[in-house]
């Protein structure tokens, strides 16, 4: 290796989420912030990423008020059989749909070997299909 040039390391662990609801917020903080741990990466970035095509990952604030709030809003923007094509598949389009507008995955930079979160972040993973089992990657990478 060059002068001057640090070796990163990189690691991947899966967190496993089972939801109990059809459209659920749940907050994965701790358990992303174990794997962080885990990973011995002092500085650096955490992925969270989603296998799935009908969830989500956001950073927001865990609030019980605005996680209802989130979800009235995804139910009032993109409404349950409103006719959607892929409906006729496997009647979950509103799903993937909402999914579409929230996102796969997060980034999250890590300092001092812990998530750099704002005072009210939080890592949420939100089921849009459920109830189900759901599994998330973590990847940290850093020194």
């Amino acid at each position: 290796m060059s002068p001057g040039v640090r070796a990163l390391s990189v690691y991947q662990a899966e967190l496993r989420i089972k939801s109990e609801r059809r459209v659920q917020v749940i907050d994965v903080t701790d358990q992303v912030r174990e794997k962080v741990r885990e990973s011995g990466v002092e500085e650096g970035i955490a992925h969270v990423y989603s296998w799935h095509t009908t969830a989500a990952v956001i950073v927001n604030e865990p609030e019980s008020g605005l996680l209802r709030d989130i979800v009235n809003k995804l139910e009032e923007l993109v409404p349950r059989g409103a006719g959607y094509e892929h409906d006729r598949i496997d009647n979950n389009a509103d799903a993937h749909l909402r999914a579409l507008l929230l996102g796969s995955s997060v980034t999250i930079p890590v300092s001092d070997g812990d998530l750099v979160l704002g005072t009210w972040q939080s890592v949420l993973f939100v089921e849009l299909d459920g109830p189900r089992s759901r599994r998330l990657l973590v990847t940290v990478v850093g020194e």
